[in-house]
């Protein structure tokens, strides 16, 4: 069963999502505060967390920062309608994908669901165990990458971008193309904008290694070098 972990200040919002999710065998706990859900994800094994905007003590934000410090757990951000700069920060600062308020529990069951997916299926890929390339050493069984010998933090969804360039090194995906392979679903303009913001966290953490192409207008390509 996977178990999932919400934190959200909402106290109506657990019990009626954790039912909705328990059809599908996804357990769902709830912290109502963040430093009480920091404690639990340190306590115990979780799959996946979301987290709300705006909570006591600290923001969303800060509390996703706070995670990405210490875990590379998939992370589904709670944002309010309309409020795009929060989706953005959001996915600068390393949450996997966002979800307005007001929303339907289907929609955030399906977010979960194919984020969850996508890893085991990163666990499970068929051929090579490791993508070796010069400064860069990927390890599929470990889901472990390092850069020049230092092992790297990535967030889930950067590593699986990742993966899905160097796999096919020299091909050029569009933003429609990455959108679908990572999410499972067609492009938006506002989705389009997160592959921007995701390739530019992803070359951050590559530094100084420069193996991401951009083709203007087209989308971009792995031209790291096989070692």
């Amino acid at each position: 069963m996977r178990r999932i972990l919400l934190i959200d200040d909402d106290e109506r919002l657990a019990a009626p999502l954790a039912a909705y999710f328990k059809r599908v065998e996804f357990e769902l706990d709830a912290a109502l505060r963040p430093s009480e859900g920091l404690a639990m994800l340190r306590r115990g094994h979780y799959d996946a967390a979301i987290l709300d905007v705006m909570l006591p003590e600290m923001d969303g934000f800060a509390l996703c920062r706070a995670i990405r410090r210490e875990s590379d757990i998939p992370i589904v951000m709670l944002t309010a309608r309309g409020e795009v700069m929060d989706r953005v920060v959001g996915l600068e600062i390393g949450a996997d994908d966002y979800l307005p308020k007001p929303f339907e529990p289907r929609e955030l069951l399906a977010r979960l669901t194919t984020i969850l997916r996508r890893s085991r299926a990163a666990d499970h890929a068929a051929g090579a165990r490791r993508l070796v390339f010069d400064g860069l050493d990927i390890d599929l069984d470990r889901r472990e990458v390092r850069r020049e010998g230092a092992l790297l933090d990535l967030t889930g969804t950067e590593y699986e971008l990742l993966i899905l360039l160097a796999r096919e090194p020299a091909k050029v995906f569009t933003r429609e193309q990455i959108l679908e392979r990572l999410r499972g679903q067609s492009a938006e303009d506002l989705y389009t904008r997160a592959v921007d913001i995701l390739v530019s966290r992803l070359r951050k953490k590559l530094e100084p290694l420069d193996c991401i192409k951009t083709l203007r207008n087209v989308g971009y390509a792995f031209t790291g070098g096989r070692a």
